[in-house]
C-alpha cells in the first residue's frame, strides 16, 4: 500500500433497493433501516421456512439513461451499471464524448455475474440442445458483460477489468481502477461492482447457509458482529466512482467526495474455493505493513467500515484481523453498513464512500457477539471522522482495502 499521487472520488453512481441515485441510498443510510422484498418461489426453488427476502432494486426510471430498444438487449446487472456508471459521471461533473476515449478505464466487480441470461442460456441447451444456443443470451451470460457496456456507454476505450472474487470484488475494482491512474494507463477510471438477486441464487445461498435465517415474527436480520448471527441479507444493484488524479481534479474545478489515499490487496491460502479461512495473522499483518509503506499510522485512522455482514465465519475472521490491528481500547469506531445494504450489489462500497464523506447514518442495535471482541456502533451516526479504512474479505480467500480521506471545500488541495 505504498503512498501514490493523490487520486479522488469526483463521483458516485448508484442502483439499490432506495433506488437510482446517491441520495437515495444516503436518506436510507440516515434511517438505518434496510429495504426488503419478498423474492418470487413461483419456481419452488425455495423449500419451507427459507429466507426469503432480499434488498431488490424498484424498477427504475431507465430510460432516462438507457433508450428502452438497448435495455432490452441488456442484462439486469449491465443494466444497474450503467445507470450508475453515468450517474457517477453526472454527479462528477463530466459527460463522455462521442468518440472513444482511450484514456478512460472502467474496472467492475461482480460475485455471480448476470445469472438470470446464464440460467436461460442453460435452460436452452439442455432442454433444445447446444445447437438452439443464443448468441445473444451468451454475449450477457458472461461476467465481463456490465464492465464492457459501461466501456460502450461511456465510449470507455481504455483498460478494461472484471473482478469476479465474491464480497471482495467492489474493493479489488477500485484498487486496480487506481493502479491504472497511477501507472499513466488512463486519466479517469470508472470503478465498483454490479450483481443481480434472481430466485434461484437467492435459493441456492440459502441452501449453503449463507443467508439470514427468519425468526419469530418473519424478520431476516443481518447481525454483523452480533450474537446469534446466523448470515446476511441477500442484495442487487450497483454502485459506480469516479476517481481521478489530482491534476485533472484542480484543472476542472472540481469539488471531490473523499481522497483514496492508499489501497492494498492479499489473498488467505487457508481459505477453502468457496470458505472462509482462519489465516488472521498473515493478513493482519499485511495490512499493517502496507499501511506502514504508505504513511498511514494505525493511530491516524478514526473510523472503520467494516465488511462484516452477518455471516458466523466471516465476520469472525473479520474481527480477529480488527483485534490483531487495534487491540482493546484503542479501536477507532467500527461502523457495519452490510446491516442495512446487505451483501452484494455495490451498496456496501457506496455506503463506505457516503460515510466517508461525513454522511450522518443511524445502525441497528443488536447484541454483540462477546467471542468476537468488536461491539459495531448501534445508533445514531453523527458522521465527522477523518480518515476512514474500508474493509472487504471475502469467502474463497480474496480480501481487499482501502483508506478513503475526508475533503472539506477546497482543503483537498
Amino acid at each position: 500500500m505504498t503512498e501514490r499521487p493523490a487520486i479522488f472520488v469526483t463521483g458516485l453512481g448508484t442502483v439499490t433497493a432506495a433506488g437510482v441515485g446517491c441520495e437515495a441510498l444516503a436518506a436510507q443510510l440516515a434511517t438505518g433501516r434496510p429495504l426488503v422484498t419478498e423474492v418470487d418461489r413461483a419456481e419452488g426453488y425455495h423449500g419451507a421456512g427459507c429466507a426469503r427476502l432480499a434488498a431488490l432494486v424498484p424498477t427504475p426510471d431507465f430510460p432516462r439513461w438507457i433508450p428502452p430498444l438497448e435495455a432490452r438487449r441488456m442484462s439486469a446487472p449491465s443494466r444497474f451499471a450503467v445507470v450508475a456508471a453515468l450517474g457517477a459521471l453526472e454527479d462528477a461533473g463530466r459527460g463522455h464524448g462521442t468518440e472513444p476515449d482511450p484514456a478512460m478505464a472502467v474496472s467492475l466487480g461482480t460475485a455471480f455475474g448476470p445469472s438470470a441470461w446464464t440460467q436461460r442460456l442453460l435452460d436452452q441447451i439442455l432442454v433444445e440442445g447446444p445447437q438452439a444456443a443464443s448468441p445473444a443470451l451468451f454475449t450477457e451470460s458472461v461476467a465481463n458483460a456490465p464492465a464492457g457496456r459501461v466501456a460502450l456507454a461511456c465510449r470507455a476505450s481504455g483498460p478494461n477489468h472484471t473482478f469476479s472474487q465474491g464480497e471482495a470484488s467492489p474493493l479489488l475494482a477500485v484498487a486496480r481502477a487506481a493502479d491504472e491512474l497511477v501507472h499513466g494507463t488512463a486519466t479517469l477510471a470508472l470503478a465498483g461492482a454490479s450483481d443481480e438477486m434472481t430466485p434461484l441464487l437467492h435459493a441456492i445461498l440459502e441452501r449453503f447457509g449463507a443467508l439470514a435465517h427468519p425468526v419469530p415474527g418473519g424478520v431476516e436480520e443481518a447481525r454483523p458482529f452480533g450474537a446469534g448471527r446466523t448470515g446476511f441479507l441477500a442484495a442487487e444493484g450497483a454502485a459506480v466512482v469516479v476517481l481521478e488524479r489530482a491534476e485533472a481534479v484542480a484543472g476542472r474545478d472540481a469539488r471531490p467526495r473523499v481522497r483514496l489515499r492508499a489501497w492494498a490487496t492479499a489473498f488467505d491460502p487457508t481459505a477453502s474455493r468457496v470458505g472462509w479461512g482462519r489465516g488472521s495473522e498473515a493478513l493482519a499483518a499485511t495490512l499493517s505493513g502496507e499501511l506502514g509503506r504508505a504513511g498511514v499510522a494505525l493511530g491516524s485512522i478514526d473510523l472503520v467500515i467494516s465488511g462484516a455482514s452477518g455471516s458466523r465465519a466471516g465476520d469472525r475472521l473479520e474481527a480477529e484481523i480488527l483485534s490483531r490491528l487495534w487491540p482493546g481500547a484503542s479501536r477507532p469506531a467500527v461502523l457495519a453498513p452490510k446491516a442495512i445494504t446487505g451483501e452484494y450489489g455495490g451498496g456496501f462500497l457506496a455506503a463506505a464512500v457516503l460515510l466517508a464523506a461525513g454522511a450522518e447514518a443511524t445502525f441497528p442495535a443488536f447484541p454483540a457477539d462477546p467471542d468476537l471482541d468488536v461491539t459495531p456502533v448501534a445508533g445514531a451516526w453523527p458522521g465527522g471522522a477523518r480518515r476512514t479504512l474500508v474493509t472487504a474479505l471475502a469467502s474463497g480467500g480474496g480480501a481487499a482495502w482501502l483508506v478513503l480521506d475526508r475533503v472539506d471545500g477546497r482543503g483537498w488541495k
